[in-house]
């Protein structure tokens, strides 16, 4: 039988060229990545902001409501 010419690599080996190449690989992501810019921060920021304050109003005046109509029940009940 004919030897192998190339030896198999032990567990270590492989193990190490992987994990090297998983961190090649997030570091050439990471070189892709585009960064916004303060005054794109800023104005999503604010676009946020009016987006929680309108639905916090929303859910505020809805729970008023219900609340109300439960007290007319609730006193026609009795």
């Amino acid at each position: 039988m004919a030897e192998k010419s190339a030896k198999k690599e032990n567990f270590f080996v492989r193990a190490g060229r992987g994990i090297s190449n998983f961190f090649q690989d997030i570091k050439g992501e990471i070189k892709k990545m585009v960064w916004p810019t303060p005054k794109t921060v800023f104005k999503s920021t604010g676009v946020v902001l009016v987006t929680i304050i309108v639905i916090g109003l929303f859910v505020f005046g809805f729970d008023t409501l219900l609340v109300n109509l439960l007290g007319l029940i609730m006193n026609v009940a009795t």
